[in-house]
């Protein structure tokens, strides 16, 4: 390799990556809208409306009752497979992305490929719509003082080689309109994402969350069934 072709290369990952957080951006990834229901339409709920939510959070122990592992290991083949936030009563099985799919499928999680999976040392991206059983909870709480009752929440991701991730929610950013960030990290990190407002709403809810430790995991639990469908 050239010495002119090394800074080339070093600017072609985020431009790639920027590119692409503004295509799905502009396409509406991750849209906000109401649950889908196999019951004849009703009349349309208004976002506000939609996104109300009554349920109380789910505390968790201290952080420093989990001890961080000094690294996580890495296996290029391993791929996410759960996520789960239990303050926030979501769970959800991870998939790969949608392929040829143009809207982002409901009842799931999925990750963008041109970034990590856990252990890599890098960020890891998970993405989901805003809709009951999925990463409603995010927006809602992000609503809330810019989601201060997030920072500390223990987020847990699992593997196909029955592994479970912990990680710790650092950072709320709303708003955002680009991946650069998730792109440069250096480091074992989680990066979630959501969308903020009805089909076209540019700005998009990210979550950032830092490692602290990794463990074994039985098979089942890091196998959920995954039953994703065509969001309406």
């Amino acid at each position: 390799m050239t010495d002119s072709e090394g800074p080339a290369r070093s600017r072609i990952l985020p431009a790639l990556l920027t590119a692409l957080g503004v295509m799905l951006l502009a396409v509406g990834l991750l849209s906000y809208t109401a649950p889908v229901s196999a019951d004849p339409p009703a009349a349309t709920p208004s976002p506000s409306a939609a996104i109300a939510t009554d349920e109380p959070l789910i505390t968790l122990p201290p952080l420093a009752s989990v001890a961080p592992s000094a690294s996580p290991s890495a296996d290029p083949d391993r791929v996410s497979t759960r996520v789960r936030i239990a303050a926030l009563g979501v769970d959800l099985p991870v998939i790969p992305p949608a392929g040829d799919a143009s809207y982002p499928l409901c009842n799931v999680a999925m990750w963008i490929d041109a970034l990590g999976q856990p252990g890599q040392g890098k960020a890891t991206y998970l993405y989901a719509h805003a809709r009951q059983g999925m990463f409603l909870p995010l927006l809602n709480q992000s609503k809330i003082q810019n989601g201060k009752k997030m920072i500390g929440m223990v987020v847990e991701v699992w593997t196909s080689d029955d592994q479970r991730f912990l990680y710790e929610i650092s950072e709320v950013r709303r708003h955002q309109t680009d991946l650069d960030d998730a792109a440069k990290a250096d480091h074992e990190q989680l990066w979630l994402q959501t969308s903020e407002g009805p089909a076209g709403t540019v700005g998009k809810l990210q979550v950032v969350a830092e490692y602290l430790s990794q463990e074994a995991s039985d098979h089942a639990s890091a196998h959920p069934k995954p039953h994703p469908v065509a969001c309406a």
